[in-house]
């Protein structure tokens, strides 16, 4: 398919979309980061949100997931009492409800927010708070709940997944490791993985975005991934015959067999070096082959962006409709950890109706 002007903003703003991976700490906006840092005193390269916003995407425009990584010193230090986490919880949810984002799994990791004095559990409170205030603000346009993550170079990935359990009647529902993935393979934490899968619960695991087919074998086949975090890195199974047709490894055959989503993120994957342009982005591939993709956001602060914006330029890549961005759209609500009456709700009475009135569109 030749690529096209993409389609207009405003139809793909409303459009009902559904959102997988997106980090609370990378979704703040310039000015409640400018506002917390004065409460707090954190020092921030410029107190003016338009500049801050603008530094946030040079700064992690790099090339390199480390540096990347670097940017959320800021975020994570105004991070630090329950109302400011509870006010970043409650506009996450407000941007994403007027982004059209009718369900989304917001990760974050408890074990960040604690360096003035608050417990694990009353970060995952905070949030909650806030989400919860979203989510009646909006009245039932939105649904969100929490992933937890652990962080890969700290150890509290038990105790992480511990909470997560706890709280998995509480907005909760799932597990996740974040951080670098080279020197941290998910074998590493290995017991918390199984612990979450002994109690039925959810795993998202980091995987596939700056180490490559190793990292996803391990998350899927030791650590049991219900979905993968990225996973860009799966081409590297994907090799060509001579006719040019693409001839699937024993990973990757696997992957796309048992439909283990992948949580695909097109900006921040060009940010981090995982792909070298929105254009020449694996997604395309793994889509025709029809594996289980989703597009998120991963950062909306860090890359500029939202999940209209990720829609505008896959679009505009690959000449995709609106029956594409149904197509990811309703991958993304079957791969969601929320219950599967829920899932087919939100499909069958939100999602699907749309579409089918936009289809002419």
């Amino acid at each position: 398919m030749e690529p096209t002007r993409g389609l207009p903003t405003a139809l793909l703003r409303s459009a009902p979309k559904v959102l997988l991976h997106d980090h609370l700490d990378g979704g703040l906006r310039p000015a409640t980061v400018v506002d917390l840092a004065a409460d707090c005193g954190h020092e921030l390269p410029t107190t003016d949100p338009e500049a801050l916003g603008d530094w946030f995407t040079a700064a992690a425009d790099s090339g390199s997931l480390v540096r990347y990584l670097d940017t959320f010193s800021h975020t994570v230090g105004v991070m630090q009492t329950g109302p400011a986490i509870t006010r970043v919880a409650r506009e996450c949810v407000e941007d994403l409800a007027a982004d059209g984002v009718v369900y989304a799994e917001i990760r974050y990791a408890p074990e960040l927010h604690v360096e003035q004095g608050l417990t694990l559990a009353e970060v995952v409170a905070a949030v909650q708070e806030g989400f919860q205030q979203g989510m009646d603000a909006a009245r039932g346009r939105i649904v969100v709940r929490h992933l937890l993550t652990a962080m890969r170079q700290a150890a509290r990935s038990s105790e992480i997944a511990g909470l997560a359990i706890d709280w998995r009647d509480h907005g909760v529902v799932g597990f996740d490791i974040a951080g670098p993935e080279a020197g941290y393979p998910p074998t590493r934490f290995l017991d918390a993985f199984e612990y979450v899968r002994r109690e039925n619960g959810h795993v998202t695991i980091h995987a596939g975005e700056a180490f490559g087919l190793p990292s996803i074998w391990e998350a899927v086949q030791w650590c049991g991934a219900d979905r993968l975090g990225h996973g860009v890195r799966i081409v590297d199974d994907i090799g060509r015959l001579d006719d040019g047709t693409p001839k699937l490894g024993r990973l990757a055959a696997y992957i796309r067999d048992k439909r283990i989503p992948l949580e695909m993120c097109p900006s921040s994957n060009v940010q981090t070096g995982a792909a070298a342009s929105i254009a020449e982005h694996p997604i395309k591939l793994l889509a025709d082959l029809r594996f289980r993709v989703t597009v998120n956001t991963d950062n909306r602060l860090m890359s500029g962006t939202s999940m209209t914006r990720e829609f505008e330029l896959l679009t505009e890549a690959f000449g995709y409709g609106l029956r594409e961005v149904e197509w990811f759209t309703v991958n993304a609500m079957k791969s969601a950890f929320l219950h599967y009456d829920e899932r087919l709700r939100l499909i069958m009475d939100v999602i699907k109706p749309w579409y089918a009135d936009h289809a002419d569109a």
